[in-house]
This record gives structure tokens, sequence and C-alpha cells, in this order.
């Protein structure tokens, strides 16, 4: 696996993390233009999306020498499809959404290191859990979730598209 470091997008500099590992940088168009590889579409689309997940989370990459080559982002806010009432109440929950490997680095590691990461900024957010969804179909994300210790907790159809819910419990917590 080459060597990476992971980089943190903030629109202000005010917002900057107290990790000394993060390298901060605000050019949202590498993240959009390597979601773009990754998903599909074009990546003015993408930037729509990435400048909304910098306004209602935190954006993260894992960057090698060649650029970015990962990319995921972490929130409190709850995504439109996600319904929380199928979910272990917790005081807080993040959400992981829009991971992306590039498709030269797929199958090495990194959506691992992806998880592996998320789960680690998530602990000292603080958060009780990581909640997530996965396309329910062939060649969805779910087997990987659930390799890597995510819980299935429900199935959905939101807007015509099939959905599986997965959480992460993070630490000791209550039912609230």
């Amino acid at each position: 696996m080459p060597r990476w470091r992971l980089l943190i997008f903030y629109r202000e500099a005010a917002a900057l993390p107290d990790q000394e590992h993060f390298q901060v940088t605000h050019d949202v168009g590498t993240v959009a233009a390597l979601r773009a590889a990754a998903e599909g579409g074009d990546p003015a689309s993408k930037q729509t999306s990435v400048d909304r997940h910098m306004k209602q989370g935190k954006v993260y990459a894992l960057a090698a020498e060649g650029g970015l080559i990962a990319t995921f982002c972490l929130t409190p806010k709850k995504p439109w499809a996600i319904d929380a009432s199928l979910f272990t109440p917790v005081d807080c929950a993040l959400y992981l959404v829009a991971m992306a490997v590039a498709p030269d680095h797929q199958r090495r590691g990194l959506g691992t290191r992806c998880l592996v990461e998320a789960e680690a900024i998530a602990t000292t957010w603080p958060a009780g859990a990581i909640r997530l969804d996965a396309y329910d179909r062939p060649g969805g994300a779910g087997p990987f979730y659930e390799c890597h210790g995510y819980r299935q907790v429900g199935r959905v159809v939101y807007r015509g598209t099939p959905l599986i819910y997965y959480e992460r419990l993070l630490r000791d917590h209550a039912a609230r």
C-alpha cells in the first residue's frame, strides 16, 4: 500500500482541528473528481454534494503522492434516506456518507483504512455510534461493512432504492 496522509477539508480556518496528523485544505474540487471517478457522474454535480457535506460535517481524504485516493464524510446531521428510529439510541451518532476509493486503488485496504480513521475520529468527537446505509443489491457494500464489525439494523426502500442500514457502536452506551 502506498504511503498516505489524512487530509481534512474545512470552509473556515477557525474550525481547524487540534489533531496534528491532519493536513488542512480547502480544495474540494479534487474530492469531487475522486467521487465522480469512483461512483460515476459529473464532477460538477459531486462538487455540490461535497460543499453540502462540508457545511454539515467534515470531509476527509487519504492522499498519496499522486493525489487523493479515498474520501469519506462524517456528519452529525442525519441523511434524508436514514430512519433513525431503527438504530440503537445513543447521545451522539455520526453518519458516514460519501465514502469512495479511487478505482485504480480499490482492493488495497483503503476502504478499511477509511473505516479505521472514521472510527478513531468518531471516538474523539465524541460519538457513541457510526451509522450508514449501503445499497441492497449485488455489488453493494453491505458485506464489506459487516466484515468490519458493522451490524445490520434494518432494510428499507427509499425513493425506489433498496438500502440496508448499518451501525457500529463505539463505546459503552445506555439505551436512551
